[in-house]
Parts: C-alpha cells; sequence; structure tokens
C-alpha cells in the first residue's frame, strides 16, 4: 500500500525539546507566487508545501515509477551525470517501487530531498538534491559538487511547475553561469494532484537540439493528512 508518513528523529535520539515541531506555516513557497495563483492550487498541494520540517524531523512518501523513458542522448546524459553524484535516473524501469524522504537542510534551512528507484537489476538509485530560497528567483536545486540551478515557480489549471532558469558552477568559491549550449537544457518538474491524497510528480528535460532527454513520472500517496 502506498503511504507517507512523518518520523520525528526525536523519540529515538535526544530529547524531544532539542528539536522543533512539526509546522504547516512555512510561507516560503507561497512567497514565490502571487497570491491569486496560490489559492489555485488544491488545498492538499497547498498543505504539503507548506509543511516547515524541524531538526530532526522527516516526511516519507512512497509510491511508484509510473512511466520513464530516455533516448540515446538521455541516457548518455544520465550516465555522465554519474561523475557528479548522479542526479538522474540511470535506467529505465518502469513499475519500480519509489520513496522520497524530505528532510530539512541545516545549512540554508532548506529542504533535502532524497528519493530512492527500486531497479530489477542492482541496489536501488538514491538521489539527493536540495531546495534552497536563494538566489535570483528565490529557489534553487543543488545536486552537489557545486552544481546547481535557479528554479522558477508557476502554476496552471493542475498544479504546481518548477522550471529550470540558469544553471551555475562554483568554482574556487565563485559562482559561474553557464551558457545554455553548456547545460542539459530545460528542466520542468510538475507536481499535481491524483485523487484525494495523491500526488504525481512529473519530470522533464528537453534540449534546444535534441528534443526531449528524460520523461519520467511517479505516483505517490499520502496517508493520515
Amino acid at each position: 500500500m502506498l503511504a507517507s508518513q512523518t518520523v520525528d528523529l526525536g523519540a529515538f535520539t535526544g530529547t524531544p525539546d532539542q528539536f522543533a515541531p512539526p509546522s504547516f506555516h512555512d510561507p516560503r513557497f507561497r512567497g514565490l507566487l502571487a497570491e491569486e495563483d496560490w489559492l489555485t492550487l488544491s488545498e492538499e498541494v497547498r498543505k504539503r508545501f507548506s509543511r516547515k520540517l524541524g531538526r530532526g524531523q522527516s516526511t516519507i512518501y512512497h509510491g511508484r515509477t509510473r512511466e520513464l523513458r530516455m533516448g540515446w542522448a538521455g541516457r548518455l546524459l544520465a550516465g555522465l551525470s554519474r561523475l557528479i553524484g548522479g542526479p538522474l535516473p540511470i535506467n529505465c524501469d518502469e513499475g519500480g517501487a519509489a520513496t522520497v524522504v524530505v528532510t530539512m537542510e541545516p545549512e540554508s534551512g532548506g529542504q533535502v530531498w532524497t528519493r530512492l528507484y527500486v531497479r530489477s537489476h542492482g541496489f536501488p538509485q538514491v538521489i539527493h538534491s536540495a531546495k534552497r530560497f536563494a538566489g535570483p528567483t528565490g529557489l534553487e536545486e543543488h545536486i552537489g559538487y557545486g552544481i546547481g540551478m535557479t528554479l522558477r515557480l508557476s502554476t496552471d489549471a493542475d498544479g504546481l511547475i518548477f522550471t529550470s532558469e540558469r544553471y551555475f558552477a562554483t568554482l574556487l568559491g565563485h559562482r559561474v553561469y553557464l551558457p545554455s549550449w553548456l547545460t542539459p537544457g530545460r528542466l520542468v518538474v510538475r507536481h499535481e494532484p491524483h485523487g484525494r491524497h495523491a500526488f504525481c510528480f512529473g519530470l522533464q528535460i528537453t534540449h534546444w537540439a535534441l528534443g526531449e532527454l528524460v520523461h519520467q513520472v511517479c505516483i505517490f500517496e499520502e496517508a493520515g493528512s
């Protein structure tokens, strides 16, 4: 059964007053949208993106990969990206179990997203990234090794959309924005309601010359919300 749960690590280590309590009053995602756009989102989506996790807290989502396709260029990109931590799926297993764990990033107060994808062969693939509320758009995605991208948050009739604006690398302590021809292309992540407590996660990377490189759709379900 698909499910979601919030785990309080304070129950296992330390004392309760060492950890911030869970909160549903984090205004940071809401602040990146016009009020009328925020209100077009379903109540479930607004609640999910208003959750503020304290130290020692994590939220866990379980689901399955519904679609995953990559052409030769997408497979090459996924393989090369393993040099910087493997931020993209490296095979095309559909129907496999998927788990997402969201925790607070102590360094910036942002969110660390850890995604685990079960594969038909070998160990599951684990992907880490961090969302930080910083930069010219107010939101950035960091994948490690000093590599990241600025994100633009928007909405449409179906849900919440994260769109890449500019990719960057940190060299000798300085941020360098990459020219478009050195990037994998436009990344779009969609978060859409899927029934009462479930949601659909969609990821697409489209290169200006090579077309679609990666297309992924996963369905996750929240229980007890």
